[in-house]
């Protein structure tokens, strides 16, 4: 990771991002606002951990954020199939964001296998 120097430079931290307003962008019409609040914030959580770990002191530090990222990933993925049971988005809508979140899922694991 040499030629990284800021987070905002990791591909999964831009991919983290993306998701957020993907997640915003679907949220924006569901009235359930508790739903809303908890999808948004699991992949809030996947941004700023990727960032927040990035910016400790060590691999070590850094891993254990993306592990918790990588955790967040799966809370967007299964909200993303109770969005599609509840009527609250679309089934396009809920298997992008299921396939958004495994995509990057992978590749948080595949950045904490170069970590260890």
């Amino acid at each position: 990771m040499a030629t990284i120097k800021q987070f905002e430079d990791l591909l999964i931290w831009k991919d983290a991002r993306s998701l957020v307003r993907l997640v915003y962008d679907y949220c924006n019409q569901i009235k359930d606002k508790g739903f809303t609040n908890q999808m948004q914030r699991a992949a809030i959580s996947i941004m700023n951990n990727i960032a927040e770990g990035f910016e400790r002191s060590s691999d070590k530090e850094f891993y254990r954020f993306l592990d918790i990222a990588k955790a967040s990933c799966g809370e967007v993925r299964s909200m993303s199939y109770l969005a599609f049971d509840l009527n609250y988005m679309s089934l396009d809508q809920s298997r992008e964001l299921e396939s958004k979140s495994r995509l990057l899922s992978g590749s948080i694991y595949n950045m904490m296998k170069y970590l260890k």
